[in-house]
C-alpha cells in the first residue's frame, strides 16, 4: 500500500456512515504528511546509522558513546519501520483551538519544524488518556484509533462540550476501549496504549520519589500501568535516564514476561531491562521449590539475609597470634596489633574480596616500616626490593590467606546449610529445631528460597575474580605506559624541538604521556546487567515477594524509588498486614498509594462466581467490579468432556487463544496453553478451562489458584470436575 495514494481507512460496510468525507477528510490529509515524514525520516535515519557504523570504534567512552548512538538510531528506525502510519493513536480537539493534534507512540516532526505527532508520555498528551466528562482537561473532544494491519478498521469519538461534535465527531454507544475488551486474545499481550483509561493514566504519570503501590484485583490492568510507567518514567525524568541507573521491571515468571515481551518496544521504549526474581542470581535457573514450609518460612524473613553479614565477619578477623616473617635480610616480627592494624585498612562498605587488596597493601607497609626502624640492621635494602621478596614470601602468603581468604557466595551460604556450629554462630536466635531443620544433605542443592541469601552473599563478597583482574589490568597499563613511553623518546630523539610549543613539546611532559594511555579500553569482564544499581523499580504481582526477596530488590535500588503493583487477594502464602505496614518492614519508608476497582478485563458472569470463592477466605479481598457483561454463563461438566470442549471451540473461533489449566498432562498446543494456577497469574486468554480446582488445595493457597485461575478468562470459562 502506497499511504499517499490510499486511504489510511479501511473501514467495514456495516461502519460506512463513518466513512463520510466530512468526519474524515482531515485525518487523510493529515496522514498523507505523516506517511511523506516517515519516508524522509526513514531514509535520514538510515543513512545517519550506515555513517555511524562506518566510523572508527574508537576506545573507551569513544567506543561507548558511539554504540549507545547506533542503539538509540537502530531503536528509532525499528519504531518507525515496524508501525507505519499506525504510530498515531488518535487526536484531541482543545476547546478553545479547533486543530486536531495528532497524538503517538512517539513524536514526529517534519523538515517544516511542523508537530505531525506528539509523543503519549509528553505532558502535552496527558488530555488524550486523562479527560472525562467530570474532567474535560480543556477538550472539547477525542478520536481513537483501532488498527488492523496498517489501516483504520474503525474508530470513535468522545466529546466534552456541547458544541463538540459540531460536524467533527462520530459518536458511538460504545468507546474505543469498551469496544476492544472483546476482541480476540494471542500469545503476547494485545495492544492497548490508545486505549488506556483515566484512572490508569493518572497512575502511569504518578511521580517517582519514593514508593508507589498500586493495588488492584483482577482486569484492573495493573499489567497495563506498570508496564506504561515504565516507560514513561524512563522517558520523561531525567533523574532516571540510562546513564544515573535507568529502570528495571520484575514480572512473576516467564512465561508472563514472553508474553508481555512486545509492550516495552511498541511504547518507544527498549531501554528497560526485564527479568524475574530467579534472573538476579547465578544459581536461580535450576533453583528448585523448598520442599518443607517450615524451612522455606525460616529463610523468607530478613533475618537469615542479615546472618550474612556475620558469616562474612567470621572470616574477617585479625589472627590473634603474631608470626615472626623471614626475609633474605631480617626476621620481621609481626605482631596480633599489626595484623589488627592492617584490617582496619580495608575501607567501609568495600566487597570482602575486594577489600583483601587494601587490607595486603596495609600488611606490606607495616613490614617495609618494620624493617626500616630495625636498630639491629644495617643493611641497605631498597622498599621496592624488599616488597617483591614479602610479596613471594611463602610462609606470609599462607598466613594471610588464612586470615582474609577469597569466598566464594555459593560456598559460605552452603556452610551454613552444613555446619550447624556456623550456622548457630551467626544466626545465634535460632533454636536447635530450627538449626537441626536448615541442614541439608547437599548443601549446594539450590531452592529458590536461598537465592536473596546468595544474593546477599555475593553482594557482600564482591567478585573473588575482581583483585585478580584488577592486578592483571594494572600490569597491562604499566607495560602500556612503558611501550609508548619507548616509542615518544624514540620520536623525541630524531626531532629537535622547543620544549615550550606545540605538541611535539608537550610530549615531554609525563602527564599528557599517562593521558595517551587509555585505560578504559582494556578488555573486562562482560557487565552484570541485572547487578544495579537502578534509578527505579517496577515489580508487578509484587504481594508473591517475602522480606528476603525483597532485599534483593532494596539493594540494587539505592534511591528506594519503587512502582508496586499486587493484589493483596491474590497472594498465595497470605497477605494479612496493610502494604504500607509490609514496605516499612522491609526498608521503605516513603510510600504512597493508588488503588484501582474497575475490572476491565473479567465479564461479571465469571465475576460472579469468582467472587465467593476468594471472599470464602478473605472476606475484606479487593474484589473489583465488572463493568461489562459477556453474556456467556460460567459452564460446569465433567473432566472427560475436555477434549470435545476444546474441539468445539477451536471450530467455532478462528482466532483468540484458550488455557487448560490444572491439567499436567494436557500438552500445549499454538491455540491452547496448558499451565498450573501460578504460572497463570498475569496472563489472559478468551477462554479458561479449570480441571479439578478442587484439587488445588486448601486454605488461602487454594482458594488464591482458583481465584486467579477463573479471572483469566476475558470471555468463558469451563469448571471440569472428575
Amino acid at each position: 500500500m502506497n499511504p499517499l495514494t490510499t486511504s489510511a481507512f479501511d473501514l467495514p460496510d456495516r461502519l460506512s456512515a463513518k466513512a463520510d468525507p466530512t468526519l474524515i477528510a482531515g485525518d487523510e490529509q493529515h496522514f498523507a504528511a505523516l506517511a511523506e515524514c516517515l519516508e524522509q525520516s526513514i531514509a535520514e535515519l538510515t543513512e545517519r546509522l550506515d555513517a555511524a557504523r562506518r566510523a572508527p570504534g574508537g576506545l573507551g567512552q569513544q567506543a561507548m558513546d558511539r554504540d549507545i548512538e547506533i542503539h538509540r538510531l537502530t531503536a528509532r528506525l525499528r519504531a518507525l519501520r515496524r508501525f507505519g502510519l499506525d504510530l498515531c493513536l488518535g487526536h484531541m480537539v482543545g476547546a478553545d483551538s479547533p486543530e486536531p493534534v495528532y497524538v503517538g507512540r512517539l513524536g514526529l516532526t517534519d523538515s517544516t519544524g511542523r508537530r505531525l505527532l506528539l509523543d503519549w508520555r509528553s505532558p502535552a498528551a496527558e488530555p488524550f488518556f486523562g479527560a472525562t466528562h467530570a474532567n474535560p482537561m480543556g477538550l472539547a473532544s477525542r478520536r481513537r484509533y483501532r488498527w488492523t494491519r496498517g489501516r483504520i478498521g474503525d474508530y470513535w469519538d468522545e466529546v466534552f462540550t456541547s458544541d463538540g461534535f459540531a460536524g467533527h465527531a462520530a459518536l458511538d454507544d460504545q468507546s474505543a476501549f469498551i469496544a476492544s475488551l472483546g476482541g480476540d486474545r494471542s500469545g503476547r499481550m494485545r495492544d492497548v496504549l490508545g486505549t488506556i483509561q483515566a484512572d490508569q493514566d493518572a497512575i502511569i504519570r504518578a511521580g517517582s520519589r519514593g514508593a508507589l503501590v498500586v493495588d488492584g484485583g483482577p482486569g484492573t490492568g495493573k499489567t497495563v500501568v506498570a508496564l506504561h510507567r515504565s516507560a514513561y518514567l524512563l522517558h520523561s525524568d531525567p533523574r532516571l535516564g540510562h546513564r544515573r541507573g535507568g529502570v528495571l521491571f520484575v514480572g512473576p515468571h516467564r512465561p508472563y514476561l514472553a508474553y508481555v515481551a512486545d509492550v516495552l518496544p511498541s511504547l518507544g521504549e527498549e531501554g528497560v531491562q526485564t527479568c524475574v526474581l530467579r534472573d538476579l542470581v547465578a544459581e536461580g535457573a535450576e533453583a528448585t521449590i523448598e520442599a518443607d514450609p517450615d524451612v522455606a518460612a525460616l529463610k523468607s524473613s530478613t533475618n537469615l539475609v542479615k546472618a550474612i553479614e556475620a558469616a562474612v565477619r567470621f572470616y574477617e578477623e585479625p589472627p590473634t597470634k603474631g608470626m615472626t616473617v623471614t626475609t633474605h635480610w631480617s626476621d620481621i616480627r609481626l605482631s596480633a596489633d599489626d595484623w589488627a592494624m592492617a584490617f582496619e585498612a580495608a575501607e567501609p562498605g568495600t566487597p570482602h574480596n575486594e577489600a583483601r587488596d587494601q587490607v595486603w597493601e596495609e600488611l606490606l607497609t607495616i613490614l617495609v616500616d618494620r624493617h626500616d626502624d630495625a636498630s639491629a640492621h644495617d643493611d641497605d635494602v631498597s622498599a621496592d626490593l624488599l616488597r617483591t621478596s614479602l610479596l613471594r614470601n611463602r610462609e606470609l602468603l599462607l598466613a594471610f590467606n588464612r586470615a582474609w581468604p577469597l569466598l566464594e557466595a555459593a560456598d559460605l551460604v552452603s556452610d551454613l546449610w552444613s555446619v550447624p556450629a556456623y550456622l548457630r554462630k551467626c544466626a545465634p536466635w535460632l533454636g536447635p529445631d530450627e538449626v537441626r531443620k536448615l541442614q541439608r544433605e547437599d548443601a549446594q542443592a539450590w531452592t529458590v528460597s536461598d537465592l536473596p541469601l546468595l544474593d546477599a552473599a555475593r553482594q557482600r563478597l564482591g567478585d573473588p575474580e575482581a583483585a585478580r583482574r584488577k592486578r592483571r589490568d594494572d600490569a597491562a597499563v604499566a607495560a602500556e605506559r612503558a611501550r609508548r613511553a619507548d616509542v615518544i623518546d624514540s620520536l623525541l630523539q630524531n626531532v629537535v624541538i622547543d620544549e615550550s610549543e606545540g605538541a611535539l613539546g608537550m610530549l615531554h611532559g609525563q602527564d599528557l604521556r599517562d593521558t595517551l594511555v587509555d585505560e578504559s579500553a582494556l578488555p573486562g569482564a562482560e557487565p552484570d546487567l541485572l547487578a544495579g544499581p537502578f534509578a527505579h523499580i517496577v515489580v508487578d504481582e509484587a504481594q508473591e515477594l517475602t522480606d528476603a526477596e525483597w532485599q534483593m530488590l532494596l539493594l540494587r535500588c539505592p534511591s528506594r524509588s519503587f512502582t508496586i503493583v499486587g493484589d493483596r487477594a491474590q497472594a498465595r502464602h497470605g497477605f494479612t498486614e496493610s502494604w504500607r505496614e509490609r514496605l516499612e518492614r522491609i526498608g521503605l519508608d516513603r510510600i504512597e498509594s493508588a488503588s484501582l476497582s474497575i475490572n476491565y478485563r473479567t465479564p461479571e458472569e465469571i465475576m460472579a462466581e469468582a467472587e465467593p470463592v476468594i471472599r470464602a477466605v478473605l472476606p475484606d479481598a479487593n474484589v473489583p467490579t465488572s463493568i461489562r457483561s459477556g453474556g456467556v454463563p460460567v459452564v460446569h461438566g465433567s473432566v472427560a468432556d475436555l477434549g470435545s470442549i476444546l474441539d468445539n471451540w477451536l471450530a467455532t473461533h478462528a482466532d483468540g487463544i484458550a488455557c487448560v489449566i490444572g491439567d499436567p498432562a494436557f500438552r500445549t498446543t499454538s491455540r491452547v496453553r496448558s499451565l498450573t494456577p501460578e504460572l497463570s497469574k498475569g496472563l489472559e486468554f478468551d477462554l479458561v478451562v479449570l480441571v479439578d480446582p478442587e484439587a488445588f488445595g486448601e486454605g488461602i493457597e487454594g482458594a488464591v489458584d482458583r481465584y486467579v485461575a477463573m479471572t483469566r478468562a476475558t470471555r468463558q470459562l469451563v469448571i471440569l470436575t472428575s
